[in-house]
């Protein structure tokens, strides 16, 4: 199989349409979903630190700051470096971009999980995945996000078609229901005295709004889309 037939194959399959799962199977991949968040949360939090820091990446690209790179640590914080003017939208824009991203990705999936297109989800993965591991800048941030990758690739490539289409409905719930505990942990760090220069705070300082409303906005868009995005999941079953 040459290059441009790989290539022929995946497009196929973003474009094309996959059968929903039925509402057992809706059921089954958000109760897995749920499981991975609370019984192997530090496992599930490096997933959420992948799209956390990427999100950063995007949302800094996108508002015209320059990208110098991300690192992923294994006690599953991150840290996004970017360049640009140290206040403005720009920066706002990028410092509120972190907790809420895994939550909008969450979305994205179930949108179109709700148009019948599972392996769409799981290509994209691959391609944002692939695209972040050339912005990262040390060696656990690449086997995380290698690991990553070369497991959504796997499912994406040899995968059977059910096997493929429940993967991308768990990864959507996880994203979902794992993107409201970040900001909890926030909170609960930041009335203990610590956590001083998180996003909520650069936040505060950039534009003069409580941190603490911040932190709530954060867990209101996570909420929101945790709705939204249960309510796609289980509309085409």
């Amino acid at each position: 199989m040459t290059a441009t037939d790989v290539l022929a194959s995946i497009w196929d399959d973003v474009a094309g349409t996959q059968a929903p799962l039925d509402r057992g199977g809706v059921v089954v991949s958000a109760v897995v979903a749920a499981l991975l968040v609370v019984c192997f949360w530090p496992l599930v939090r490096h997933v959420v630190t992948i799209a956390h820091e990427g999100a950063h990446g995007v949302a800094a690209l996108l508002s015209g700051r320059r990208l110098s790179g991300i690192r992923l640590h294994s006690d599953t914080s991150g840290l996004t470096v970017s360049r640009g003017k140290p206040t403005g939208p720009g920066m706002v824009v990028t410092a509120f971009a972190g907790y809420v991203g895994p939550a909008l990705l969450g979305l994205g999936a179930a949108y179109l999980l709700s148009r019948q297109h599972a392996l769409a989800v799981l290509w994209l993965a691959v391609l944002l995945l692939a695209l972040l591991l050339l912005q990262i800048r040390n060696f656990y941030g690449l086997y995380v996000v290698g690991v990553a990758g070369l497991a959504v690739f796997a499912v994406s490539w040899w995968g059977s078609g059910a096997l493929q289409t429940l993967v991308a409905y768990a990864g959507a719930w996880l994203l979902l229901l794992a993107a409201p505990r970040p900001v909890v942990e926030l909170q609960l760090q930041r009335r203990r005295g610590g956590a001083r220069t998180s996003d909520a705070d650069q936040l505060a300082r950039l534009t003069r709004v409580p941190g603490t409303v911040w932190v709530l906005v954060f867990g209101a868009v996570t909420l929101a889309c945790l709705v939204q995005g249960g309510r796609w999941l289980w509309a085409p079953a």
